[in-house]
C-alpha cells in the first residue's frame, strides 16, 4: 500500500506534465480572434454639419433620399417631394455621425455573404459635401437576435452593432416627413381667424397680447388663443399611405364642416378646414397637399364660440398689487392707497390683512356669462390703478333683480356676475378696520 505522502507526489507530477502538454502543443493565438476581444472600434465618425444628401434603401426595394437645400433644411426628394421633419431628420443622423460597433468580428473578412451583407436587409449611404461617399451596410441579426452584422463598403471589416441601431435608420419616407398640417412660426402669428358654429372670430396680436377684432372689440383671454395657436401648430397628420389618402379624402367630401382657421404670420397665411365624418375628423390644409385624418381633440378644440376666448375677468390687474383703489358706493367715497407694504384710507393707517382680503374680491370678480343688456344705474363703481400708475381699470356694477350686470369704462361688453356681487363687495369694505396701534 502506497503512504499518502506518496500518493500526493504523484497527483502533483502528473498535473505538472499535463500543464506542460498543453502548452508546448497549444495554437498561438489567431490575430482575428485576439481583435475580437478588443475594444470595437467606430465604424464611422462624420460631422453632421457635412452631410448634403442620404439615401435609405431596403432589401425590398424600397428607397428613401433625403437632401439638405440650400437654406440648410433637409427635404424628401424620394419617393417623392415632401417636407421634411427637421428634428426626427437631425436626431437620426446624430447617431450616424458617431456609429460605435459592440464587437469587431472579423478585422479581414474574406466573405459577407454569411453575414448578409452581400445583399444587405438595409444600406445607408451618406454622400458628404465635398462628395464623398460612405455607404453603411445592415446584414443578418447575430444568432441571439440582440444585435445587426454591419460593415461599411470597401472597409473589410465586420462588425456587429446594437440592433435598435439598425431600426433607427429603418425609415419610410411616412416616418421622415414633416406630419404638420400648418408650418407657421408660432412666435411670430399676428392674426388668427376661426371659423365655427357659424360664426367667425379673428384675432389680432398686438406684441404679447391677444384682443378679439371681430365680431366686436373684446378682451381675449391669452392663454385661450395661447392654446388655439398651439393646437393648430401641432396638428399632425395620423396617417399618410396612398389608401388613406384616399378613403380621408372621401370622408372629407361627406363630412360636416366643423371649423376653418386661417393663421397668418410673416411669411403669408394658412388655412386649415376641419370635417367630421360619423366619429372621425379629417382635414385639409392649404400648406400641405392632401386630406388627411387628425385626432378628435384638434376638432373639439376648433369647435369653440367667440365666448370662449374672451376674457371673464373684469379687471386686468392679475396678481399685482394695485397702487390705488377708488370705490363709490352711493353717497360713500372710499380712497385707499398703498406705500410698500402699507395701506391707507382717507390718509389713516389701515390694517393690511383687510386691505388684502378687499383687493382678493376685486381681483376674482369675473363673469358667469356675457349678455347683450340689462345694465341700469350703477349701484358700485370701482377704479383701480396698477402698474405704477400705468395702468387704470374702472368698472360699474349694476343690480338687476337677482343679477349683477357690469361693464368696464369705454368697452361695449356686459358681464354678467352672481346676484351677490355688489353684497359681497360692500361688505368687504366695511371689515377694512384701521392698523392696531401699539400699547407702550
Amino acid at each position: 500500500m502506497k503512504s499518502p505522502g506518496l500518493l500526493i507526489a504523484t497527483i502533483v507530477l502528473a498535473a505538472l506534465g499535463g500543464t506542460l502538454y498543453w502548452s508546448n502543443h497549444r495554437k498561438p493565438e489567431d490575430s482575428s480572434t485576439k481583435a475580437a476581444t478588443d475594444a470595437a472600434p467606430r465604424i464611422l465618425a462624420l460631422n453632421q454639419a457635412d452631410m448634403k444628401r442620404v439615401e435609405i434603401k431596403k432589401k425590398s426595394g424600397e428607397e428613401v433620399t433625403l437632401e439638405k437645400n440650400e437654406a440648410g433644411k433637409w427635404q424628401i426628394t424620394q419617393p417623392k417631394s415632401l417636407p421634411a421633419d427637421q428634428n426626427t431628420v437631425s436626431n437620426m443622423l446624430a447617431s450616424l455621425s458617431a456609429l460605435n460597433a459592440e464587437r469587431l468580428i472579423e478585422d479581414k473578412a474574406s466573405s459577407l455573404e454569411q453575414y448578409g451583407l452581400t445583399h444587405p436587409a438595409l444600406q445607408v449611404d451618406i454622400t458628404e459635401k465635398d462628395a464623398k461617399r460612405h455607404e453603411l451596410l445592415f446584414g443578418d441579426d447575430t444568432p441571439a437576435g440582440s444585435a445587426t452584422f454591419t460593415a461599411v463598403k470597401g472597409d473589410p471589416r465586420v462588425f456587429t452593432v446594437a440592433s435598435y441601431n439598425k431600426n433607427g435608420f429603418d425609415k419610410s419616407a411616412d416616418d421622415l416627413r414633416d406630419k404638420r398640417l400648418m408650418t407657421f412660426d408660432t412666435d411670430k402669428v399676428s392674426r388668427v381667424e376661426l371659423t365655427a358654429k357659424k360664426q367667425t372670430i379673428e384675432f389680432g396680436r398686438n406684441k404679447e397680447e391677444w384682443q378679439i377684432v371681430k365680431p366686436g372689440p373684446y378682451r381675449a383671454e391669452g392663454f385661450q388663443v395661447d392654446g388655439l395657436v398651439r393646437n393648430l401648430g401641432d396638428a399632425k397628420m395620423e396617417s399618410s399611405g396612398i389608401e388613406d389618402e384616399k378613403k380621408a379624402a372621401a370622408a372629407f367630401v361627406s363630412g360636416s364642416p366643423i371649423a376653418t382657421a386661417k393663421v397668418t404670420d410673416v411669411s403669408g397665411t394658412q388655412e386649415l378646414q376641419v370635417r367630421k365624418n360619423k366619429d372621425d375628423y379629417y382635414a385639409k390644409s392649404s400648406a400641405v397637399e392632401g386630406v388627411y385624418k387628425v385626432s378628435s381633440a384638434l376638432g373639439t378644440e376648433l369647435d369653440k364660440s367667440a365666448d370662449d376666448f374672451r376674457n371673464k375677468k373684469l379687471f386686468d390687474f392679475g396678481f399685482a398689487d394695485p397702487e390705488k383703489i377708488d370705490i363709490h358706493d352711493g353717497a360713500k367715497s372710499y380712497s385707499l392707497s398703498r406705500s410698500g407694504e402699507d395701506w391707507s384710507l382717507n390718509g389713516a393707517k389701515m390694517d393690511a390683512g383687510s386691505v388684502r382680503e378687499l383687493v382678493a374680491k376685486i381681483r376674482d370678480l369675473s363673469a358667469n356669462k356675457f349678455v347683450e343688456n340689462g345694465f341700469t344705474a350703477a349701484a358700485l363703481d370701482i377704479a383701480v390703478t396698477s402698474n405704477d400708475g400705468k395702468r387704470v381699470e374702472k368698472v360699474l356694477l349694476a343690480k338687476n333683480g337677482d343679477r349683477t350686470i357690469a361693464k368696464r369704462e369705454n368697452e361695449p361688453a356686459l358681464y354678467e356676475l352672481s346676484g351677490s356681487a355688489v353684497e359681497e363687495l360692500q361688505k368687504a369694505v366695511a371689515e377694512i378696520k384701521p392698523s392696531a396701534t401699539i400699547k407702550k
